[in-house]
């Protein structure tokens, strides 16, 4: 009997490990693909600029156009992908996505552009909810928030990718090719995400899960999830806010231009690392002490920042870095303990809206108070908003103890 059964047991195995590689595939390729679709806009911006003529207003409303598309359409994406599946939605808006692109080649004017940044930020729309959702699926349990950590290190990745190679395509050729190659990758990838994407079936809960999903509706789990989104709002927020005034703070120190350029490299290198391994650690002491500390560290290197010379800042700006963007990682790896297998990519689509949302009005609300106070004092006031996260933490723990054991 044991001899028979050896033969049943090991395909299976190896058919659930090769399901978690393409998931992992598809997940952080998707992501890099779209991350850097969306920051492709900031190279072309100067292009369409001089090529018609456009105003300042004109190429906001196109960066708003894109951004605020993607994030409006996130959650009728994940409620679509509920009846349709991950892999037709998730290679459509890919398609979309890349379509988007090829019309803006073809643009002969404004007009066309806001049409094909619309179609691109409808496509960009279904990434983050179905790709995250991927992910949790693939790799259900503990190894998540390390998985979902991978994947948000993937999207830096595109975001430093595609931009530098439309810059060097632009230097080959002109922009309206250049844009069509790219567009085209993303028809090409969606074809590969059709076919890759692992279909898998409804899933059952366990007993214990079952279990764990009763006692999240008890009164002390019931806003877990919203206390989680709240938490990703202030540290979204805190992000933006800390960037709108960094360049001013380093020229107020006698920093260049180039230097800040500099500065701001630093920093999103650090951000980038800083999502890998705050998910790994993450994953090792638990979510909540990685919160704390991650947005301690935030609140104090930022109040650092002030009082210290250029020199001394540029050595500090890639850990302000490492703790500003790491705790994104372990709150997009904690959204799959406070909801319902079945209901992850409607979560996910509701978790990255609001921390998109927050990113687009954070800048407006702080530009107002460093009008008002000046910018070091709104930099204290960020540092001191973002402490707001460590009591709020404080309510998911029973939510998320199950993790720490």
């Amino acid at each position: 009997m044991s001899v028979t059964s050896e033969p049943v047991r090991e395909p299976h195995a190896l058919a659930a490990k090769r399901d978690e590689r393409r998931a992992a595939g598809v997940a952080c390729a998707a992501h890099a693909l779209h991350d850097g679709y969306t920051d492709l806009i900031y190279v072309m911006l100067p292009v369409w600029q001089k090529e018609f003529g456009l105003g300042y207003a004109e190429l906001g409303l196109l960066r708003g156009l894109f951004s605020g598309t993607m994030a409006s359409f996130q959650i009728p994406s994940g409620l679509i992908a509920e009846r349709v599946g991950t892999a037709p939605m998730l290679a459509l808006g890919t398609a979309l996505a890349g379509t988007g692109y090829c019309l803006a080649g073809a643009s002969a004017g404004f007009g066309l552009l806001v049409v094909a940044l619309f179609v691109g930020g409808l496509g960009a729309s279904v990434q983050h909810p179905l790709a995250s959702s991927l992910m949790a699926r693939a790799f259900a349990g503990p190894r998540s928030m390390k998985a979902l950590g991978t994947y948000n290190f993937a999207g830096d990745i595109g975001k430093m990718t595609l931009p530098a190679a439309a810059s060097l395509l632009l230097v080959a050729m002109s922009w309206r090719p250049a844009l069509a190659l790219l567009g085209g990758l993303g028809l090409l990838a969606a074809v590969a995400i059709f076919v890759l994407t692992p279909r898998y079936g409804a899933e059952t809960p366990s007993h214990a899960a079952q279990q764990h999903a009763a006692g999240s509706a008890a009164p002390r789990h019931r806003f877990a999830f919203p206390v989680l989104l709240s938490i990703g709002m202030l540290d979204s927020a805190t992000r933006m806010g800390f960037l709108l005034f960094l360049p001013f703070v380093l020229t107020a120190k006698g920093a260049s231009v180039p230097v800040v350029g500099f500065a701001l490299t630093l920093v999103f290198t650090g951000g980038a690392v800083g999502k890998l391994v705050c998910a790994f650690l993450g994953a090792r002491i638990g979510a909540i002490p990685t919160v704390w500390l991650t947005e301690g560290a935030t609140a104090v290197g930022i109040a650092a920042l002030l009082p210290l010379g250029l020199a001394g800042a540029l050595v500090l700006l890639p850990f302000i870095g490492i703790a500003l963007n790491g705790t994104s990682s372990v709150l997009y790896g904690s959204v799959p303990d406070l909801v319902r297998p079945e209901r992850r990519a409607r979560a996910f689509s509701v978790f990255y809206t609001g921390t998109i949302g927050s990113d687009a009005v954070a800048p407006a609300i702080y530009g107002v108070a460093g009008d008002a106070f000046g910018v070091p004092s709104a930099l204290i006031g960020i540092a001191a908003i973002v402490l707001l996260t460590l009591p709020l933490s404080l309510v998911l723990r029973p939510a998320l103890a199950p993790r720490l054991r």
